[in-house]
């Protein structure tokens, strides 16, 4: 690791970063009141893929892409950007904020689950005591709005978890080829790869979009999801991943889901309500257990906002 020669200049936008993911939540829900979910994916990943080619042209020795790893980018593409931030959007449409970024702060136990099935990861007493707490803060998160049938929460929740588990799947299957590629290669061959396979739909929401009646907040949030979230965000995470590592850099970013719901609760008049409070300090703490506790692994890189 580097050391932290400007220590300013590094939580400066270490702070950036968190903050774009975490208002990234709110805005999202804003944006969803003036474009539909299936247009609002489409365009972000289309977008998404496109702003990361000119900042892989200019990389003075980018990774060149090895036509046998083509099919491998298709499946990363897929489940990283398809499902992952394509469920983020949908669960999002449905859900609160809060929950979202809760279920979001999930992913790295997901993780260790699907590690420890690819027989990537070992089984300590930490991690089977923070990822029982996580399933159960999830179970308490879900099904307290479940018991409500009349709000459509639990069904926003389940989405959003179907994709950090998309993401999930993603961080494993990316171990094959990690190695091959810098960060910055690896980023826009499966933007890219996401572009391609929802391109199709884009084509088919703009040719029945109503362009005039989405409106400035509409078009702005847009470029905020695509500019900040998807790229500038986090080409700082792996920046940051340069100077410091990976358990470290965590610890930043899982100022995010309370941030987030705090945020949702003062810009959207999301209620705090005690399932949320409950379900979110066992996720996190289950998060916290799982990785940082005696015995636990490094965090793994990948803990990044949707």
């Amino acid at each position: 690791m580097e050391r932290l020669r400007y220590p300013f200049v590094f939580y400066s936008l270490v702070l950036l970063m968190v903050l774009g993911w975490s208002f990234n939540f709110v805005i999202g829900k804003i944006t969803l009141r003036y474009i539909d979910p299936y247009t609002l994916t489409s365009f972000r990943i289309v977008l998404s893929g496109l702003a990361m080619v000119p900042i892989y042209l200019c990389m003075t020795r980018p990774s060149r892409l090895d036509r046998k790893d083509i099919w491998n980018f298709l499946v990363l593409g897929f489940f990283g950007v398809l499902v992952n931030r394509g469920l983020f959007i949908m669960g999002l449409d449905y859900t609160t904020a809060g929950h979202s970024a809760l279920i979001v702060a999930a992913g790295p136990v997901l993780i260790l689950v699907l590690a420890r099935m690819h027989g990537l990861e070992g089984v300590t007493w930490p991690k089977v005591s923070g990822m029982a707490l996580c399933v159960i803060g999830v179970v308490v998160l879900v099904g307290g709005d479940a018991i409500h049938l009349h709000s459509d929460t639990w069904v926003g929740d389940l989405i959003t978890l179907a994709g950090t588990i998309g993401f999930s799947v993603y961080t494993v299957l990316a171990k094959k080829v990690a190695l091959q590629y810098d960060t910055i290669s690896m980023n826009t061959f499966c933007n890219l790869a996401g572009a391609i396979l929802v391109l199709p739909l884009a084509v088919h929401q703009g040719i029945h979009l109503q362009w005039s009646s989405v409106g400035w907040i509409g078009w702005t949030g847009l470029a905020y999801m695509v500019l900040v979230s998807s790229v500038a965000a986090y080409l700082i995470y792996f920046w940051a991943l340069r100077h410091v590592n990976a358990s470290r850099l965590a610890m930043f970013t899982y100022v995010e889901p309370p941030l987030a719901t705090l945020l949702g609760v003062i810009l959207l008049g999301e209620k705090l309500t005690s399932m949320l409070l409950l379900g979110g300090g066992l996720i996190l703490a289950g998060v916290y257990l799982a990785e940082f506790a005696v015995g636990s692994a490094e965090a793994p890189a990948d803990t990044a906002g949707a």
